[in-house]
């Protein structure tokens, strides 16, 4: 099997104290990703999946462990070498909204990564990457405001795919959009991702979603992997209460189901309980 593009090796973010104090976030994690691979990163709020993102990004300080891309170390690394590397790792955030610069032109949205990293003007860069995520070859002269949600996700996947990454971070990137403009750009993702072979670190709560589009799951629990396999058998036959629960809150539209898997979810709950009043 080739080597992973990117290798996360017990991984470990502190904030705050000294000598071992402080908040710890992320503790001991590891997996990796591999060329043309959807590995999603699942939990509730403030389970850290955000963190390891930030941390891959260099946002989010390093405190243990290492972060490593094509075999070279990326943690803590100097500000010189992490504008190198974000040229191969980049990221789309969850608001379609606040993600975009509501004074700049789409075009000029897309030309200044490309100008920052030395890749010219890219004009022709530009129509490239709005017929890729599927916009009108006039988008460029508009502002964001002029979008919809749904298209304004798109100019950020754009922005994104500008300098022709290795590796992209999505941050929740359909969370913020209604159902159908959610699998339409879920739908763009995985087409590019057949036509480029980049790799998606995707981050999401919802596990029915990267079911869809993931080829592996690794689910996040109070700061550490609880549960890591194919994408189809960790959504549907879960191995770890917290994953069950993860699957049972996920909203089906069949509302038969939806009541007897609120029932499961309960029945689960009240074993748990039990079982910490029994073993005190």
């Amino acid at each position: 099997m080739p080597e992973p593009v990117l290798k996360v090796d017990n991984l470990v973010v502190r904030y705050g104290g000294r000598k071992g104090a402080g908040t710890t976030v992320i503790d001991d994690v590891s997996f990796d990703l591999h060329a043309g691979e959807t590995l999603s990163l699942v939990g509730e709020s403030g389970s850290g999946k955000t963190t390891i993102g930030r941390a891959v990004l260099g946002l989010a300080p390093v405190t243990a462990g290492s972060i490593t891309f094509r075999g070279e170390t990326i943690s803590n690394i100097s500000r010189a070498r992490r504008r190198k590397v974000a040229r191969e790792i980049q990221v789309i955030f969850q608001d379609p909204y606040s993600s975009l610069n509501p004074s700049m032109q789409v075009e000029d949205i897309l030309v200044e990564p490309l100008v920052a990293t030395g890749s010219g003007s890219g004009r022709t860069r530009v129509r490239e990457l709005l017929d890729a995520v599927g916009l009108p070859a006039d988008s460029g002269g508009r502002y964001p405001r002029e979008f919809s949600g749904g298209q304004r996700q798109r100019i950020a996947i754009a922005r994104a795919l500008a300098l022709d990454p290795s590796v992209i971070i999505c941050d929740e990137p359909t969370s913020a959009l209604d159902v159908t403009t959610q699998a339409r750009v879920l739908t763009l993702l995985q087409d590019i991702q057949r036509q480029t072979g980049v790799a998606y670190l995707f981050i999401s709560h919802d596990l029915g979603v990267v079911n869809e589009v993931s080829d592996r799951i690794a689910v996040l629990h109070q700061g550490r992997i609880a549960e890591i396999g194919k994408a189809h058998d960790v959504a549907t036959n879960p191995q770890h209460p917290y994953t069950r629960r993860l699957q049972m809150a996920a909203p089906v539209a069949d509302p038969k189901k939806q009541r007897i898997r609120r029932a499961k979810r309960l029945q689960l709950d009240t074993a748990e309980l039990s079982d910490v009043k029994g073993n005190p």
